[in-house]
């Protein structure tokens, strides 16, 4: 018998916690943590440790069970022969085993069938299958694969990839930067990032092209490409061990709380390879509001600190007075400045995770099959877009709406072939306020479109552009000048690109059109939540109800964290019923929130739709407007406001435009009526 003493430890304000040895002196169990902490993540904090479990084990042996070993023997004739679709011909007499039929030692070539009670295992031509003593199936390759490409399929990059690799890979890379959120997710600070997963992983090639993502933000996916450019621009050649962090509309980012951390990944020759990335809404950057989201804000300065590709690992050491020094300068510096180094930490741990995946991914093939398939997956990507354009009807369409207070944002479409043009021209000046739209954001918008327009589960990346020309006006609030303020424009603007983008296309009404931003905050604390709404209906199906649309794609807070963290009770959370638009098909409903302030706090909103409805499409109604609530009393859609303790903030969410007419009531109905 042994007994075994664990104890869980992790970072103060962190949730994930690392099982560690208990014995020892309490400077040991720290410095196995650190260990851990740096074998999993990649790096430590200087911060407080704190206890989350401990753990007794009482471990007593016994004896393994012994199991019998596969028979061996010559492989049976096979139970049956059918048809079976491979090497892309459909072959007749095609041997059918059970698997508990093939023994120890026997090779099945293929093309062939394995079947047992909870599986099925195609053998395709260019296959073989081989049962081991101990009862594991290999499958290898031994010929030419069947794919369904035009190629022969080497994957070095030689020939064209095969459908099979280019959809292995793709998965591949979506994989590794699902793996790099999970990392930030688990190591975070903010609560944006942790609980709301306000955040975005991707991988890039050596030129900056977006080559796959996790299904995280839209609006970050799409700019985060301008951000690398951008960078690359800057620096040709970023050298080995360098670690960048950017917010700054003009090089490529979205708003000034995004912060965009870029980890350029070297050879041992210091050839650059490709490019990590991932982009966190950190809880505050400063600004005149608590959570950077000041509503009357009229230049960037007034939104917090910009970075604009500050090294913050140089030859793989952490800048720590670098990242403190530019968080507390200018007018308004952050309020929490070491929650910004923890977060920055943790988005160079989970690149750090994504270079150690690609390493691992790269061991398996080679570095030529994997850098290779970046452009396969690209070239996938530009193909399926290039068909999905030729499915539409020819010719040219405009569209146009307007934010609540006026600004119009026109867009004119043509499909001619397999190409599309977008052309802005026509929208409105750059904005007074803070309603402008970078650059990099309205390509995000574009961009999720246009992949909205294949019905593939492909990656989106940079291929998706390659049969788009995009016109957008410099100067305009599409493409503001430098200095602009743009908080709103990220959340609210970008939802009214995709919008007049959906409805020129002819796809769907409009959606809820805002991220309804509501921000809460004190002298040492900042709490910032999107609430979902109303979706459009589109021409086959009626909107979905209380979800994040389009460009966002975040959670809401769980309200038992909400309320553990913050002085904040959530007393009303519902559907908005019958906020959606009338139609052949509804659109979906918005959502009410109630929330009761413990203790005084600045509110600020930034929501659109209060004054223009989300429209119908092709004579649908449109949905309900949202409104702002405090105590009952109604707010304007971008408020700032200090709220006494006991204060309630109620959020009535918009709801989508319908679509098509609506049915004629039957004459009980009109009775009713």
């Amino acid at each position: 018998m042994a007994v075994k003493r664990t104890v869980a430890l992790r970072y103060a304000g962190s949730d994930t916690a690392l099982e560690v040895a208990e014995d020892g002196e309490v400077e040991d169990v720290r410095e196995r943590f650190a260990a851990a902490h740096r074998v999993r993540f990649g790096y430590v904090r200087e911060a407080e440790i704190e206890i989350a479990a401990g753990r007794v084990e009482v471990v007593v042996e016994r004896v393994a069970p012994v199991l019998p070993a596969r028979a061996t023997g010559a492989l049976p004739a096979p139970r049956r022969v059918q048809a079976m679709w491979t090497g892309g011909a459909l072959r007749e007499g095609v041997p059918v085993w059970g698997m508990e039929e093939v023994p120890a030692g026997a090779v099945v070539e293929g093309p062939a069938l394995l079947l047992d009670a909870h599986a099925s295992v195609v053998v395709d031509v260019g296959w073989r299958a081989g049962m081991s003593d101990d009862g594991v199936l290999r499958v290898e390759r031994v010929g030419p694969g069947s794919g369904t490409g035009t190629g022969t399929g080497t994957g070095t990059g030689e020939r064209e990839a095969d459908a099979v690799s280019v959809a292995v890979h793709a998965n591949l890379y979506m994989s590794i930067a699902g793996q790099m959120g999970t990392v930030l997710e688990r190591t975070a600070v903010s609560t944006n990032i942790r609980e709301r997963r306000d955040f975005s992983c991707a991988l890039f090639d050596a030129h900056g092209g977006l080559v796959a993502n996790a299904p995280h933000i839209p609006v970050h996916l799409g700019a985060m490409g301008e951000t690398i450019r951008s960078l690359l621009a800057a620096h040709p050649a970023p050298p080995p061990g360098t670690v960048y962090a950017t917010n700054h509309p003009a090089a490529g980012g979205s708003h000034l709380p995004d912060v965009t951390v870029i980890t350029p990944v070297h050879d041992a020759a210091g050839r650059l390879l490709y490019i990590l990335a991932n982009r966190g809404h950190h809880a505050d950057v400063g600004g005149l509001t608590p959570g950077s989201m000041p509503p009357t804000s009229r230049t960037l300065a007034d939104e917090g600190v910009a970075l604009e590709h500050l090294p913050i690992v140089v030859a793989g050491r952490l800048q720590r007075d670098a990242i403190l020094g530019a968080f507390t300068a200018g007018p308004h510096p952050a309020r929490r400045p070491l929650d910004n180094l923890a977060d920055l930490e943790a988005q160079i741990a989970a690149n750090h995770a994504g270079a150690r995946l690609v390493a691992a991914a790269m061991g398996r093939t080679s570095p030529a099959t994997f850098l290779a398939h970046m452009a396969h997956v690209q070239a996938q990507a530009a193909a399926l877009v290039a068909r999905a354009v030729a499915a539409l009807p020819a010719g040219t369409r405009r569209f146009a709406d307007a934010l609540d207070d006026g600004a119009p944002i026109v867009v004119t479409v043509t499909a001619t072939g397999e190409r599309l043009a977008i052309d802005f021209t026509g929208s409105a000046p750059a904005h007074a306020g803070n309603l402008n739209a970078p650059r990099a954001v309205t390509m995000a918008a574009v961009i999720y479109v246009v992949r909205a327009l294949v019905g593939a589960p492909i990656p989106l990346n940079a291929g998706c552009l390659a049969a788009v020309d995009v016109v957008i006006p410099p100067g305009s609030i599409l493409d503001p000048p430098p200095g602009a303020a743009v908080v709103a424009g990220n959340v609210e603007t970008s939802q009214r690109i995709v919008d007049v983008l959906l409805g020129a296309l002819g796809l769907a009404a409009a959606s809820q059109g805002t991220m309804n931003n509501l921000t809460l905050g004190g002298a040492d604390w900042a709490y910032y939540e999107t609430i979902g709404g109303g979706a459009g209906a589109t021409p086959h199906a009626p909107g979905a109800s209380a979800v994040h649309t389009h460009m966002t794609n975040t959670r809401i807070t769980d309200a038992e964290v909400l309320e553990a963290r913050f002085p904040v009770r959530v007393e009303r959370f519902a559907i908005r019923r019958g906020s959606g638009g009338d139609g052949r098909h509804r659109g979906g409903d918005g959502v009410v929130r109630t929330l009761r302030l413990l203790a005084p706090a600045e509110v600020a909103l930034v929501t659109e739709r209060r004054t223009r409805p989300p429209f119908g499409l092709d004579g649908g109604a449109p949905g309900a407007r949202g409104h702002d609530l405090l105590d009952g009393a109604l707010l304007p859609g971008r408020a700032h406001v200090r709220a006494p303790a006991g204060a309630t903030i109620t959020v009535e969410t918009p709801g989508g435009g319908g679509c098509g007419a609506p049915p004629p009531k039957s004459q009980a109905a009109r009775d009713a009526d």
